[in-house]
């Protein structure tokens, strides 16, 4: 880890007014996973965001945003995340949304796929275009139109919109975790 966890007591006022909201996001959105150490230190992305308030404030509100405009079905939304941070290896991004991915009764079967950057071949038809999308996007380059057009014929224009953003940002949430050696907690 490059940057060590902030315990609440060592905030400063920029920090603990930004930490009072992510932990309050945390507690009633991110519980399937180990987010906060026992001292309260904010763990996963959200300590990178505290040692920078001002560029951290901006991405946790987008992540508020992703999480509370959210239509598309959490699982075609948990089959994009996982194929983000399959795509970027990001350790942590992973282990978090297995754990939701679990809770939510996705299979060991196709988690493993998942994770193992490959598509997994019991996907239904939302789920695959959202892996096709994730796919397509974390690699770089123009999404391709095919992929583009079954996803507005399948989500419409406002849900196609919400998968691109919902892959832009777990790309910068991947690249947060990866650029600052975030660590996994130990699963019990």
């Amino acid at each position: 880890m490059r940057l060590p966890l902030i315990a609440p007591q060592d905030l400063t006022r920029e920090q603990a007014s930004l930490y009072d909201n992510m932990r309050k996001g945390i507690t009633s959105n991110f519980n399937d996973f180990i987010a906060v150490r026992e001292d309260g230190a904010l763990m996963g992305p959200w300590n990178p965001w505290l040692h920078e308030p001002g560029i951290g404030k901006a991405i946790w509100d987008l992540t508020l945003a992703m999480t509370a405009n959210a239509k598309l079905p959490d699982n075609v939304r948990q089959i994009a995340i996982l194929v983000v941070g399959a795509s970027y290896n990001a350790a942590y991004e992973i282990y978090a949304h297995i754990a939701v991915a679990e809770r939510e009764g996705m299979s060991a079967e196709r988690l493993a796929t998942l994770v193992a950057d490959v598509k997994p071949a019991d996907l239904s038809k939302e789920e695959s275009i959202a892996y096709d999308m994730a796919y397509a996007l974390s690699r770089g380059g123009t999404l391709p139109e095919p992929v583009y057009r079954l996803a507005i014929h399948t989500f419409g224009q406002h849900g196609t919109n919400e998968l691109i953003y919902l892959v832009g940002l777990y790309a910068l949430v991947s690249v947060t975790l990866n650029g600052f050696n975030v660590p996994v907690p130990e699963r019990e």
